[in-house]
């Protein structure tokens, strides 16, 4: 786990919100703040169901976190590529800025997920999560003691999120079927550029965290990173140990273009 990050109950604000997430960032304008975009989608008619109240939540309490930090990076980078990826790829990276903000969700993924996957598991269970909630509130992990009521629900927030994000599927008494799930390759390709505009060095960018929300570890970055160099998307060399990228795009925006030039 993450020593230095507490974890919170701010998944509660909204699990996967995909199809909200879309519909904001239609709305969404760069410079936007949490209030000016909540005064927007009021103003759009975009959500007739959604009370102000609840709108709010989803905006404050789950879009900004995940989408408007580092100078609204996510936002940026999912409104300019959604129009050239599909649907699953939209969804895949909502997974990782959402993880990123709740690392409670990419520790689950990357300590009971992966793990149930890699020993053919077919399922994770509500048993699994409420075991792993509990385990980090004995552990101090939690930003308070949380009640036995708020582990109940942490817990099934957490299974409810990998659902959004297509990690898991159908319920089966109190059991999620797990989904076979994968990074694409043009996400492979925007968490790398994302990672590198981040500032992170080529061999630092292999051992990056986000990589294993995918289940993926170094050698397994490589032979992505290989895929993309096969595509010219960029230009690797790697030998004894050492790689180095070229990289071809300056911006997520050159990215995009490419993307739609096929």
């Amino acid at each position: 786990m993450n020593l230095q990050t507490k974890y919170t109950t701010q998944l509660q604000a909204g699990l996967g919100l995909v199809p909200e997430t879309q519909k904001l960032l239609a709305v969404w304008r760069d410079g936007m703040g949490g209030q000016d975009l909540l005064k927007a989608a009021l103003a759009s008619g975009e959500f007739p169901t959604l009370a102000a109240r609840r709108l709010r939540n989803i905006i404050i309490e789950a879009f900004c976190p995940r989408y408007l930090v580092d100078n609204a990076a996510p936002a940026k980078i999912l409104k300019s590529t959604s129009n050239q990826i599909t649907r699953e790829d939209f969804r895949s990276l909502c997974f990782i800025f959402t993880s990123r903000a709740n690392p409670i969700l990419a520790d689950f993924v990357r300590e009971i997920y992966w793990p149930r996957y890699a020993a053919g598991a077919v399922s994770v269970s509500k048993r699994d999560s409420l075991e792993f909630v509990s385990s980090a509130v004995s552990n101090a992990r939690t930003t308070s003691r949380w009640s036995e009521s708020t582990v109940i629900r942490v817990a099934r927030y957490l299974l409810g999120a990998c659902a959004d994000f297509g990690l898991l599927g159908s319920t089966t008494g109190e059991d999620r079927s797990i989904s076979s799930f994968r990074i694409s390759s043009n996400v492979a390709s925007i968490l790398a550029h994302d990672l590198h505009f981040r500032g992170l060095g080529d061999n630092a960018l292999l051992r990056s965290p986000d990589w294993s929300l995918f289940g993926l570890e170094s050698d397994d970055v490589l032979a992505e990173l290989r895929q993309l160099s096969l595509r010219r998307e960029l230009i690797l060399q790697s030998a004894a140990g050492v790689m180095h990228v070229s990289w071809k795009h300056k911006s997520m925006e050159e990215l995009a273009d490419a993307f739609a030039q096929g």
